[in-house]
């Protein structure tokens, strides 16, 4: 469902904004003209990224603020300080994420822990702190960055990495539901195939990949709706989406 039209969302906080994802939305938003709080464990990248888009768009402000996201305290007052460097937050971008991985019981379980802790306790304690400012101001719009995986448990290295998305997903559910009809939403979005070092880490499809560009001008699209729960980009993946969830595993077991 999405939401009543509302007054653009000004001031921006993305985690995981030294590259990738989170760097190209810093830059379509800075370009929209909107002020970023951008936080990332790699200081120097945040730091390179803040020039940038200032040189680009010098009427904005932009803030860095260096975070782990798996330092649940940290989070927290990070999160807090962005909120009163900017005189509050409108929308927060919990991006951050890793994709490591491998099968199951072959000796390396730091991998996949890693991984659970990023994107599951990571994205929860990212959640926790921006619904706390959220619920103060009364308003706000988290989004929560899950991914295709999330729809069925995917075998071999991605095993922990499905299953920390399908947390993710149901997160963002969860609060969606709970805070349907308030000033305050929730998006989840769910992204396929996008050209990043994270997706060719990975190995994904040439063929099923879409261009960075693509990719983000998808997200941010949907993130302008607001709706609870977004497949993208383009039509394939929501299809895509669609028959991962609900198509017999007789079928999509060939698809994984």
């Amino acid at each position: 469902m999405t939401r009543t039209p509302h007054p653009p969302r000004k001031r921006i906080l993305i985690t995981g904004a030294s590259s990738g994802l989170g760097a190209e939305l810093a830059r379509r938003y800075a370009a929209g003209g909107r002020d970023l709080a951008l936080c990332a464990r790699r200081a120097d990248l945040l730091d390179a990224l803040r020039a940038e888009l200032l040189a680009a768009n010098p009427a904005i402000t932009v803030t860095v603020h260096p975070l782990d996201v798996t330092d649940d305290a940290a989070v927290g007052t990070t999160f807090e300080a962005a909120a009163a460097a900017h005189g509050g937050l409108d929308r927060v971008i919990a991006n951050a994420g890793i994709g490591k991985g491998a099968a199951i019981g072959t000796g390396r379980s730091q991998v996949n822990l890693d991984t659970a802790r990023t994107n599951v306790l990571g994205t929860l304690s990212q959640a926790e702190a921006a619904l706390s400012i959220f619920r103060r101001q009364t308003y706000g719009h988290l989004v929560l960055v899950s991914s295709i995986s999330a729809d069925r448990g995917l075998p071999g290295k991605a095993a922990a990495y499905s299953a920390s998305k399908a947390a993710v997903s149901a997160l963002g559910e969860a609060l969606a539901t709970e805070l349907r009809g308030s000033a305050i939403a929730v998006t989840t979005l769910v992204p396929g195939y996008i050209a990043t070092e994270l997706s060719a880490a990975a190995g994904a499809s040439r063929a099923l990949t879409a261009s960075l560009d693509q990719g983000v001008s998808a997200m941010v699209t949907a993130i302008e709706r607001e709706p609870a729960r977004a497949a993208l980009p383009g039509f394939r993946w929501r299809v895509i989406d669609t028959v991962l969830r609900h198509a017999p595993h007789r079928l999509t077991d060939r698809m994984v």
